[in-house]
């Protein structure tokens, strides 16, 4: 009895081709058509320069649609770069803004406080100075 590891087996693997393997596959089964068809040498030589003619303007209108599509995406792409690029540009802007501001009202603090210290000072010099004339 045979193990089954023994029994010989066949791998298929899949792999879509695209454009290029349906092209090949074209020419080929219009090469071979033409050949097994009944018809002069002529008749055969006007055939597949028909079809050639075909083929190449078919080839010719899918890699036209491919660059447009392309072009379409990559249009899109730089629009969308764009709109990045400006919503950064006005996040940089607003938090500009926002910064200037905190520190303009800050400043107004800082200045606030100052005075405010400044004025108690100088109220704390007049206490001690009318204190001072009290007992004298």
């Amino acid at each position: 009895m045979r193990d089954r590891d023994e029994i010989p087996y066949i791998v298929v693997e899949r792999d879509s081709g695209g454009v290029g393997a349906f092209l090949l596959g074209a020419v080929l089964g219009a090469g071979v058509a033409l050949l097994m068809a009944p018809r002069t040498g002529e008749e055969t030589q006007q055939e597949i320069k028909e079809r050639a003619a075909r083929l190449k303007d078919t080839a010719e209108q899918r890699v036209r649609e491919v660059q447009q599509q392309l072009e379409e995406r990559l249009e899109q792409a730089r629009s969308e770069v764009l709109q990045r690029v400006e919503a950064i540009r006005e996040a940089v802007d607003s938090g500009r803004e926002a910064a200037q501001q905190a520190r303009t009202e800050l400043e107004g603090r800082i200045e606030r406080s100052k005075a405010a210290y400044r004025a108690g000072v100088e109220a704390a010099r007049e206490v001690a100075r009318d204190e001072e004339e009290d007992e004298v």
